[in-house]
């Protein structure tokens, strides 16, 4: 049973990850890609070291933790980040996160195709409705008069690259706390993009309207700070099947916010790929006990 305390965390967490992608989707208005990542990443990486600082967590990586520390930035947020806000720049953003979080059926196909893992029956039944999910799109951006396919191919890229991560993640052997791991792969992500930003983006003129710079708070305080502090306390407490239904819920947060933050109004195909991709999340995280005893009530 959840105490308040947790279900006005998952609530809450809920909605900053599903708000999100509107938010990002209006702050490319006046921002390019690489530079609104870079500068989120970095706020949001400086917040949570304070943070972790101010709470005694070890941040000084020692030895061979510096290896695993890039070895899974590099999936997990470079690959993901990346992708995931070029997605967005070419997506309606409701669309780019019904996309991107199919990220849970990857990591089990990923997982059964090159770890050994059983494919069991749920897991079949998930990756069908996830295709399903993934073709209605396809097909609605080919046949859009400026549909973006290509940004649906970079969308499920940051989706996989995402789900090897997370099973780089479940099998590496950590002797830094995860709170710190986030916090320099953020902050060696952040390097990279500011690197490639300066390469491949013109310089912004920083001179941004104030609802831009309140889109880049949300992103350090929200997005980076807050909803990563809220997760890692509720991951420690909470059984498996009720994070997955955060993390469930997301895709269809991000699409109802899209049409209020970003006036973007889905199409009847979101709609069905929106409940093909929950019900995916929730065929393949949460256990079947879970499902037998909301049943049984």
């Amino acid at each position: 049973m959840l105490s308040r305390t947790q279900a006005v965390g998952l609530v809450a967490l809920t909605l900053m990850w599903g708000v999100n992608w509107p938010v990002m989707k209006l702050s490319l208005q006046e921002l390019t890609p690489l530079y609104f990542r870079a500068l989120t990443m970095t706020g949001g990486a400086l917040w949570l070291w304070a943070f972790y600082r101010l709470r005694g967590v070890r941040l000084t990586p020692q030895g061979h933790e510096w290896r695993s520390i890039v070895k899974l930035a590099l999936p997990n947020m470079l690959g993901w980040h990346t992708l995931a806000i070029f997605g967005v720049a070419a997506l309606a953003s409701g669309r780019a996160a019904i996309l991107g979080f199919t990220m849970p059926v990857w990591t089990v196909l990923l997982g059964a195709l090159f770890f050994g893992q059983p494919l069991t029956r749920r897991s079949s039944v998930a990756a069908l409705a996830v295709l399903l999910a993934v073709a209605l799109l396809l097909a609605d951006e080919f046949t859009a008069m400026a549909g973006r396919p290509v940004g649906v191919a970079v969308m499920l890229g940051a989706a996989l690259s995402w789900a090897i991560g997370t099973l780089m993640m479940r099998r590496a052997h950590l002797t830094l706390p995860v709170e710190a791991l986030t916090v320099w792969m953020m902050l060696l992500t952040a390097a990279a993009l500011w690197l490639l930003a300066l390469v491949f983006e013109p310089w912004p003129s920083w001179r941004f309207s104030p609802r831009m710079w309140g889109l880049l708070a949300y992103g350090v305080l929200f997005n980076y700070g807050f909803a990563q502090i809220i997760w890692f306390s509720l991951a420690r407490h909470l059984p498996p099947a009720t994070s997955a239904m955060s993390v469930m819920m997301v895709p269809l947060i991000g699409t109802a916010s899209a049409t209020v933050i970003a006036g973007e109004w889905p199409r009847w195909t979101d709609g069905v790929a929106v409940v093909c991709v929950m019900a995916a999340i929730a065929t393949v995280l949460v256990p079947p006990a879970a499902w037998r005893a909301v049943l049984r009530r």
